[in-house]
């Protein structure tokens, strides 16, 4: 899955490369991201299409009444990725960065290094605790690719790792509340697979505990541009993860956080 994953990447790039010779990598990152809004629009628009012809074509009315009961959801997921495109053009941050904002947040000022593809993290000494805060190279629109960086670290400490503590956003359902922070257990992300097994792999190999803080919002928040609400968040978030590392972390001993999400519009 990985290597599929990859080779879509990698050919999504070539493309973007090809027609942008002269633009910035942040700004031919920017353009990945428009191009995968694009293409899930275009999809929705196809599928919506081939359900109203195929009713039809058979003369279906349930066909028809199953369609014109979904619109709805359609419809706002539909308007979730257009108003996507807006935000990748500018190079505005998302809702879904929230994690590379907590982990900008920790990391401001400190010394970087590359630790994967896209990614970089601080180590840095928080209350006697040693602290490697990782995020997605921005600010260019990447989401990296966390979980090889989390392996890495861990393999290079040799499993000496106290916690692993993720920060993500998570989708609300309605009724709740934009920006709620949540904590719980696990890997907090949401790739399709690759990625989360390598952090639960190294995680059960040395028996490393991992902690999920979560802030909550709707699909359209998250892929449109952040909203205050969101900003706030990511500070409550950082006293969190202070508070976490004080409580369940001993003096002198090694804990990741890993700020997980796309960090369009976010430095490090």
């Amino acid at each position: 899955l990985e290597h599929i994953l990859n080779l879509r990447k990698d050919r999504i790039r070539s493309f973007v490369v090809g027609i942008t010779q002269n633009a910035s990598k942040v700004q031919q990152y920017n353009l990945e991201g428009v191009m995968e809004a694009a293409i899930a629009l275009n999809y929705i628009f196809r599928v919506v299409r081939h359900y109203l012809i195929l009713g039809k074509k058979t003369r279906s009315l349930f066909i028809l009444m199953q369609l014109d009961m979904q619109m709805p959801l359609i419809m706002k997921m539909a308007e979730a990725y257009f108003n996507a495109l807006k935000a990748f053009s500018k190079g505005e941050p998302i809702g879904d960065g929230l994690g590379p904002l907590v982990a900008a947040k920790l990391m401001h000022g400190k010394e970087k290094k590359y630790v994967a593809e896209e990614v970089v993290a601080s180590e840095f000494d928080l209350d006697g605790r040693r602290v490697i805060v990782l995020k997605a190279e921005g600010p260019g629109s990447s989401v990296g690719k966390p979980g090889e960086a989390v392996a890495r670290l861990v393999e290079q400490h040799g499993g000496r790792i106290a916690r692993i503590i993720m920060v993500d956003a998570a989708a609300k359902l309605e009724g709740e509340k934009t920006g709620e922070v949540v904590e719980g257990v696990g890997a907090a992300i949401g790739d399709p697979g690759p990625e989360k097994y390598k952090i639960e792999e190294a995680a059960v190999k040395w028996g490393i505990p991992i902690d999920a803080i979560i802030v909550k919002m709707g699909l359209d928040e998250a892929l449109s541009t952040m909203k205050k609400e969101i900003v706030d968040a990511a500070d409550e978030v950082v006293e969190r993860i202070k508070k976490i590392v004080a409580e369940r972390v001993k003096e002198g001993e090694v804990v990741i956080v890993a700020g997980i999400g796309n960090t369009i519009g976010i430095g490090q």
